[in-house]
């Protein structure tokens, strides 16, 4: 017994450094962007892991004055708002009509959302831009936001559809019973079940489109505001760097992404592992 829980003790020590060291390995990035932000960019090309010397917030000032970076935090927020009420609109009803509908026909359809996960997305860049074209959606916010919730169709089925099997469905069952609708039944009885699932799908789906860079770059009109990323990545050129202005925008840009991942973590961690358990 004695020999037995001194194993269990050297393991879980192991395990405790490794998961230190890879925390650390995640936080130093963040750490390093964030007294960089705070420094010129002559300091950080002198000393990058230097701490800065005072606060100069300096690179704040130059990186509102020197792009129009109101106008991409809107454009971003708009985005990954609108795109998100979208997917948790439709992806929830999609699953449910897959899952509670079984059939040849659903599981096709079943079949044809997972196989969309398997191709890259540089595959069929050129023909969905030319299908935007045809559908006056390339050059306009509305554009993003239709690729993005087409992108998040495949996973979200996927994700909902695991989740859905461990709903019984007595419930909605006893719920027609008592004079619901189907669509009644979903949104009232189903889809408040479904919490921890919608969590992650947020989390996962607001995090990807508030970090995309190629999409709003391809899509969105030049000469004008696109997103924070697209305006983060302006300062950055084939000879020159604003480092400094780089870093500050990348501190702005993880404060919205950082509360939405605090204010869903445990719904986030609650859907992933029960759709884990139930797929």
């Amino acid at each position: 017994m004695e020999r037995a829980k001194k194993r269990v003790r050297i393991r879980d020590i192991v395990l405790f450094v490794c998961v230190i060291l890879l925390a650390l390995l995640f936080i130093y990035p963040v750490f390093f962007a964030l007294i960089s932000a705070f420094k010129s960019n002559g300091d950080i090309l002198k000393d990058p892991a230097a701490l800065p010397s005072s606060l100069y917030i300096q690179n704040f000032k130059d990186l509102f004055q020197q792009s129009d970076f109101l106008g991409a935090i809107r454009n971003s927020v708009i985005m990954t708002v609108v795109s998100e009420i979208l997917i948790v609109c439709i992806v929830p009803l999609a699953a449910y009509g897959i899952e509670r509908r079984k059939s040849k026909i659903t599981s096709l359809i079943y079949t044809y959302f997972l196989a969309g996960m398997m191709i890259p997305f540089h595959l069929y860049m050129f023909p969905l831009f030319k299908q935007m074209k045809i559908f006056h959606l390339f050059g306009n916010m509305s554009g993003t936001i239709v690729c993005c919730v087409s992108g998040a169709v495949s996973f979200g089925c996927l994700l909902y559809c695991s989740f859905l099997k461990g709903i019984p469905v007595e419930i909605e069952e006893a719920a027609m019973i008592d004079g619901c609708t189907p669509f009644q039944t979903f949104w009232k009885v189903t889809f408040p079940l479904l919490g921890p699932c919608t969590g992650s799908m947020i989390i996962l789906n607001g995090l990807s489109i508030w970090n995309d860079y190629l999409m709003p770059y391809l899509v969105l009109p030049s000469g004008k505001a696109k997103t924070i990323t697209v305006e983060i990545a302006g300062f950055v050129g084939q000879y020159s760097a604003r480092w400094d202005i780089v870093f500050a925008g990348t501190i702005i840009s993880i404060v919205p992404a950082l509360v939405i991942f605090c204010a869903f973590q445990k719904y986030f961690v609650k859907g992933v592992t029960a759709g884990a358990a139930k797929g």
